[in-house]
């Protein structure tokens, strides 16, 4: 009987339960109507509010056009002398006009001479063009004969290359096939990418040296020259796919050898740029030396940019950049991304430097030197677009070559290249290049300009000698703590100096901000 009675008991207490959950649901959701119904409106107001500032700013620039044209028309009213006169000087130019016409139409050989003069004037233009094409190509060091070694050289050259081409071909021709074939679907996409470039490299590379080989032969000392730019270009390529594909090894050997014979070469086949050091050197240490004392060492005098574009300026960019750019990335990550801690983010061996940003100074500088003087707006598109496309190369090489990752934006708004870089990052990079073009450039020729002019070439030479051995180490430990990390054997003379002395724990702790991750890298897949 008690049962019978707490049942209807506890089931108008479910029911006040329920009464009183939809009602609190029905406040909630009442709550939330109201505070969107109070957004909404904010933001209509806000809008008319922008529109009547706008309708206000543009009413105010009618109303003054319309001023400015009143007063002129009452001005003119004021003067209808001005009026008459404009009137006639229109009637006479419609007149003179039409005596052109009339004199063209009753002597159209008149037309035909001028016509004539001005083809005959743009073809002398392009004879003269031409002419100095010649000359720049076919110089006066042309009629002096090269050496037979050199002659040899460049039989050499064309026999290796001629033999190197169908191997090449072969090794394309099996590529080819396997991926046909579904074999080089385990290696995945990168390493079939990379293998591909560089067999394309390797290809143009025989055949620029083919045709060098020829320029000797044939004593063409200019076009030799002017050939050993483009094997700087893809010898740096091939050296670059190497380092992908099979690491810091014996195979970079013959691309610096290349580097050291090209550099040889064209400092011989072109004679003026020894005779031009030679005739300029002493004229070149007076003028150095007065530039110094008036503090303008460095600039560009003939006003196509504002600084020159030297190895020494480029080189000290580099230098300071990299300090510059691996102080504000620490100070930035110790206030802002893992607040109080301070984290090491150099990006070499030894010293504090950070040559992503050194790189990025110079490529910036190269290509926004001409523009120091246009709108900021201008400098910040063009630093942004090449700081990122530089970011994305350098992380896509680091990655490809090491599986190294030292940054990662895929989780960043406007991600590009799979989180290579990102538009908030290219944006900062733009920023960058307006500061740099327009602030810090110029405190940088003033930086530079303490070093003493009878100092910089010892110190110049003497620092560029410790950042490529730098550059060098850095490339080698890394590529020896890629191979520990994926269990390669450590046998070589080199992997067994740089694992005493730059061990895991060593390199783990100089490159605090960079991971490896061997099954990234495009070799051993």
């Amino acid at each position: 009987m008690g049962d019978e009675k707490r049942e209807p008991r506890r089931e108008a207490e479910r029911l006040e339960d329920a009464a009183r959950k939809a009602e609190t649901d029905l406040r909630d959701d009442l709550k939330k109507a109201v505070e969107f119904e109070k957004a909404d409106l904010s933001e209509t107001h806000r809008e008319w509010h922008d529109q009547l500032h706008n309708d206000r700013a543009e009413l105010a620039a009618d109303i003054v056009r319309d001023k400015e044209k009143v007063r002129e028309t009452l001005d003119d009213a004021r003067h209808p002398e001005r009026i008459a006169r404009a009137a006639e000087e229109k009637l006479a130019h419609v007149a003179d006009e039409a005596r052109d016409v009339a004199h063209v139409v009753e002597h159209p050989s008149v037309v035909i001479g001028d016509v004539k003069g001005a083809v005959a004037e743009k073809k002398h233009a392009l004879d003269e063009t031409a002419a100095t094409i010649a000359a720049e190509f076919t110089s006066p060091a042309d009629k002096k004969r090269l050496p037979v070694v050199l002659r040899v050289f460049g039989v050499l050259l064309i026999i290796g290359s001629g033999v190197a081409l169908p191997v090449i071909a072969k090794t394309i021709y099996q590529a080819v096939t396997l991926f046909e074939s579904g074999a080089m679907r385990g290696e995945g996409l990168s390493t079939i990418v990379v293998t591909f470039v560089n067999l394309a490299v390797l290809v143009v590379l025989a055949i620029t040296l083919i045709v060098f080989g020829v320029r000797l032969i044939r004593n063409q000392r200019r076009w030799a020259a002017l050939l050993s730019y483009g094997l700087y270009v893809l010898l740096l390529a091939g050296a670059l796919c190497s380092i992908m594909l099979t690491g810091v090894s014996y195979e970079l050997i013959p691309y610096g050898i290349g580097f050291a014979v090209t550099v040889a070469l064209q400092s011989y086949l072109d004679p003026s740029l020894l005779e031009e050091r030679r005739a300029h050197r002493r004229a070149r240490e007076a003028e150095e030396h007065a530039e110094g004392e008036a503090g303008t060492l460095g600039r560009d005098l003939s006003g196509k940019g504002y600084i020159t574009l030297n190895f020494f300026n480029l080189f000290w960019i580099f230098v300071v950049a990299s300090v510059l750019g691996l102080l504000m990335e620490e100070i930035v990550h110790f206030l802002f991304v893992v607040p109080g801690q301070w984290q090491d983010r150099a990006g070499l061996l030894f010293g504090p430097f950070s040559p992503i940003y050194g790189c990025g100074a110079v490529l910036m500088t190269i290509f926004l030197n001409r523009f120091h003087k246009s709108n900021w707006l201008v400098i910040f598109l063009v630093a942004a677009v090449i700081g990122g496309a530089f970011e994305a190369f350098v992380s896509l090489f680091m990655q490809y070559a090491f599986g190294a990752v030292a940054w990662d934006y895929s989780n960043m708004p406007g991600s590009l290249f799979g989180g290579r870089t990102c538009l908030p990052f290219m944006a900062c990079w733009g920023l960058l290049g307006v500061v740099w073009i327009k602030l810090l450039l110029p405190f940088m020729l003033r930086l530079v300009n303490f070093i003493p002019w009878n100092w910089r070439y010892v110190l110049t030479t003497v620092a560029a000698c410790f950042i490529l051995v730098d550059a060098v180490m850095t490339l080698q430990s890394l590529d020896c703590w890629y191979e520990r990390l994926s269990g390669d054997p450590v046998d070589t003379p080199i992997q067994q100096f740089y694992d005493h002395e730059f061990n895991d724990t060593y390199m783990a702790d100089r490159f605090q901000s960079m991971t490896i991750h061997p099954a990234d890298a495009v070799r051993g897949k």
